[in-house]
């Protein structure tokens, strides 16, 4: 393992109101799946030593078969830490048989305010060789764009 991928973006909004959106369970299921999927919080625990199971469901398996089944994602992910308005790290864990998606990865977003704008990067560690690095990115952007737009609205 050891791959690490990254993707980044500047919001328009303050990193509080960020923070915010980042461990807020109805907010996650709306921003946090890519372009292309659907997302279900089915277990949520916001807090260190805690975390959540999200189901993400492909709009259109044909070309992205899942992980987890056919059309789905399923993932475990684990809050190692939480530091209000600057970082959020996170373990995640696919649900999968093949090994290629088998491991531990860790997702880092870091909160950098500029001004009354956040400069959100997200990095992600010990990616799984089976996940494309390409399409992990895209994927990472995608859900960034869709926080940037769920929080801009809403602040």
């Amino acid at each position: 393992m050891g791959r690490t991928d990254r993707a980044g973006r500047v919001i328009a909004a303050p990193p509080a109101t960020v923070y915010r959106a980042l461990l807020d369970r109805d907010a996650l299921e709306v921003w946090l799946p890519p372009h292309g999927m659907r997302g279900r919080v089915e277990h949520w625990d916001p807090r260190p030593g805690g975390g959540f199971r999200m189901e993400l469901t492909y709009l259109d398996p044909t070309d992205s078969p899942g992980k987890t089944s056919d059309a789905t994602d399923v993932v475990d992910v684990g809050f190692v830490e939480l530091v209000p308005a600057e970082r959020m790290v996170q373990q995640a864990v696919f649900e999968a048989e093949d090994p290629a998606y088998a491991g531990t990865m860790t997702m880092t977003w870091q909160l950098t305010a500029i001004g009354e704008r956040t400069e959100v990067t997200v990095t992600a560690t010990d990616v799984p060789p089976g996940i494309d690095q390409a399409a992990h990115e895209a994927g990472i952007a995608s859900s960034l764009a869709n926080l940037a737009s769920y929080v801009e609205a809403a602040d």
